[in-house]
């Protein structure tokens, strides 16, 4: 696809989602796929407190699971953390997800910020 941006998976993210259900793979790598290609898609939703960051909420069998990234960093898709989501007091992303994805968005920064 001409103009597709590039998807930069920071730390373990490729794997924890490799790890997931091929149902869960699919969910979220047909969202990335159209981020990819700069669409939207009704299942992304702003990461509350962090400006310019994302997440795909998907729910398969009763489980939710999210993939968060960033975009506004240069002309790829920093794809930070990838979880499932087991805390079923609302839906504020647990206090030790928020932890990894504030660090691979620092680190992902810096290698934006390298690569201009």
């Amino acid at each position: 696809m001409p103009n597709e941006k590039t998807i930069i998976w920071m730390g373990s993210s490729r794997k924890d989602l490799r790890a997931m259900s091929a149902d869960v793979q699919d969910a979220i790598g047909f969202v990335l796929g159209l981020v990819q290609q700069g669409k939207f898609h009704k299942s992304i939703k702003p990461l509350t407190g962090l400006p310019g960051v994302q997440e795909i909420r998907a729910d398969v069998d009763s489980d939710t699971y999210r993939a968060v990234y960033a975009v506004n960093l240069g002309d790829a898709i920093y794809l930070l953390h990838v979880f499932q989501k087991k805390s079923k007091r609302g839906s504020e992303t647990p206090k030790p997800d928020m932890d990894v994805i504030r660090s691979r968005l620092k680190r992902a920064k810096e290698l934006a910020s390298e690569q201009s």
